[in-house]
């Protein structure tokens, strides 16, 4: 506006001008005008400023809040000193405050993620210091995906803006050994293999399957697919190989994987370039996966038969990793009776979708301080993606009418050869 009318008010003799004169400069189209434009200007500015620089109004009230949490938690030192009267040469008896020590703690956003860095001194403070978990996600509306304790200083590595970290089924990627299922979420199945689905009826438990079989079919890996139920996996039968859900089958196809592995074991080790210490990839050698469809619930249909099942899973979880052959299990609750002897605690990644009670998460997640949070999303939920910190998770989004049939039949190319590791005969056939 100072830009408009500087020219004319440096020449408005303020001394006699009369207010009604002054006032009717206000209604000329000029002036108008000049309203307008100034309006349009701000608005850009503020526009450009909320798409272009909303993360550095963000990092501000972050930094203020933490320094608030210090503050009203008493998290500090200080000292009573004299205060100076109005004059100095007369004493006071009045004191004030004066902080001696405040902890340091370094803030940054970066790609998404918010790193949040606290000076250890072992201090009277230092236990609050090191347990921000809860303050953190609730206070900042994060959700916690590391916590690593470092030299001095402890750095907590939350995730801004989760829903915004959604990725399309396009996006979903596998390769060098990592499945990405949001923007800086992965499943490193070559480090930390195997994993656990759990979640109830509509929370996108079988998309989020499918995503994942189609995401893998882009590899040069090997799928084998077993769903109890003949439900909606089962319906892949007809354009991929290795699908099965009749019982016999399943039980053939379950001991021909675990055989298979134990196989590739002994290869790999006369393999002639064969290295300690190095997995499958290294030799060139495809991944295996063993996804298998509502667990709980073909353990329940075996019966006391489940025992020699539960044994052989128990040795694939905990032998599979080197030789590159993976579960993928899903279940509508982990039940500890199917899932025991420490078989739970070798499924590094572990997502729960829906809603769930507290004594599934509890199955799911083992003990834990998180408060878990219902919203009416598809496709949302919790993960644990080894690193024992659970974190808000959501599927990667597939359109509406997407076939996976379809897209799937594309991905591979049914063969009646015989495949490796397993095959039983009259698969999916009456």
């Amino acid at each position: 506006m100072l830009f408009f009318h500087l020219h004319s008010l440096m020449q408005i003799n303020w001394k006699t001008i009369p207010f009604e004169k002054l006032l009717s400069q206000l209604y000329t189209p000029y002036f108008l005008g000049s309203v307008l434009t100034a309006f349009f200007v701000c608005l850009l500015f503020g526009l450009w400023v909320y798409r272009y620089r909303i993360d550095t109004i963000k990092k501000l009230q972050h930094m203020q809040k933490l320094a608030r949490m210090i503050l009203e938690n008493k998290w500090y030192e200080s000292e009573q000193v004299q205060s100076d009267g109005f004059f100095k040469d007369l004493s006071s008896s009045k004191t004030k405050e004066k902080i001696s020590y405040f902890p340091k703690m370094y803030y940054s956003l970066k790609n998404g993620l918010i790193h949040i860095r606290v000076e250890v001194t072992l201090g009277k403070y230092q236990d609050q210091l090191l347990h921000l978990e809860k303050k953190l996600e609730t206070g900042l509306f994060c959700e916690l995906v590391d916590k690593e304790l470092k030299d001095s200083y402890i750095e907590y590595t939350l995730l801004y803006d989760t829903i915004a970290n959604r990725i399309g089924i396009e996006e979903v990627k596998a390769e060098h050994g990592r499945l990405k299922l949001m923007k800086s979420v992965y499943w490193e199945y070559d480090n930390l293999p195997h994993m656990l689905i759990a979640g109830g009826t509509g929370g996108g438990k079988t998309f989020f399957i499918l995503t994942i079989i189609e995401a893998l079919l882009q590899t040069n890996a090997n799928l084998y697919i077993l769903d109890p139920k003949n439900s909606d996996l089962a319906d892949l039968e007809s354009v991929m190989d290795n699908v099965y859900f009749k019982k016999e089958d399943m039980l053939e196809c379950l001991n021909q994987f675990y055989e298979a592995m134990l196989v590739r074991s002994d290869e790999m080790k006369q393999h002639p370039d064969y290295k300690t210490g190095e997995n499958y990839a290294y030799l060139g050698l495809p991944a295996n996966f063993l996804i298998f469809d509502e667990y709980v619930a073909f353990m329940d249909m075996l019966g006391r038969d489940s025992t020699e099942v539960i044994s052989k899973l128990k040795q694939i979880v905990m032998l599979g990793r080197q030789a590159g052959f993976f579960l993928i299990l899903a279940c509508q609750r982990p039940d500890a009776k199917y899932l025991g002897d420490g078989i739970r605690d070798q499924f590094n990644f572990r997502v729960a979708l829906g809603r769930m009670s507290e004594l599934g998460y509890g199955m799911m997640f083992s003990e834990t301080n998180k408060d878990f949070f219902l919203e009416q999303i598809k496709g949302r939920g919790y993960v644990d993606v080894g690193t024992s910190v659970i974190s808000e998770f959501y599927t990667p989004l597939v359109p509406k009418g997407y076939d996976f049939l379809e897209r799937i039949g594309k991905l591979t190319t049914k063969t009646q050869a015989e495949p490796e590791p397993c095959e039983a005969k009259g698969a999916g056939t009456d």
